[in-house]
């Protein structure tokens, strides 16, 4: 089949078979290697992409989903050699360890604050719920949404 939908902001068609996963799509066809595969089975985040705006799991989209839909990946948070707020903040919070999360984290955090500008830690929580760290207690990834989301407000005056 072949299937057209964005990413990035910009419009992708490919030609693949319907079961192929989105994230093989975004790591071999496209080269978009910010997405990790962990488990494979939805359950670690480490996937985690942006699907019309909703924080997904990749290793779990199928290309027959993907049909028109707007698919945001950690490349495409900010113009290139820039950081976006939320990564900025991950790396002055030091809520970045080894990395392997970090994509997943920050777009689940993403999803977030465009629905909540203010949240607070339960919320934060809650929405990076589906997200597994193995390095850290999640206290300075905590930190760093709440400070992204402080600055993202601060920005809007």
């Amino acid at each position: 089949m072949i299937v057209s939908f964005y990413v990035n902001d910009r419009l992708v068609q490919l030609e693949t078979p319907p079961e192929r996963r989105l994230l093989d799509l975004l790591r071999e066809d496209l080269h978009l290697t910010g997405v990790k595969e962990g488990c494979g089975e939805g359950e670690c985040g480490a996937c985690t992409v942006l699907l019309n705006g909703e924080p997904i799991h990749a290793c779990l989209t199928l290309a027959i989903q993907l049909e028109g839909c707007h698919i945001t990946t950690i490349e495409g948070l900010s113009a290139p050699g820039e950081l976006d707020i939320l990564q900025n903040a991950f790396a002055e919070e030091l809520a970045i360890q080894c990395g392997f999360c970090t994509t997943g984290m920050i777009l689940s955090a993403k999803a977030l604050l465009l629905k909540q500008p203010d949240p607070d830690e339960t919320m934060i929580r809650e929405a990076l719920s589906g997200n597994i760290c193995r390095c850290s207690g999640y206290v300075q990834i905590v930190k760093a949404v709440k400070r992204a989301a402080r600055e993202l407000r601060e920005a809007a005056v």
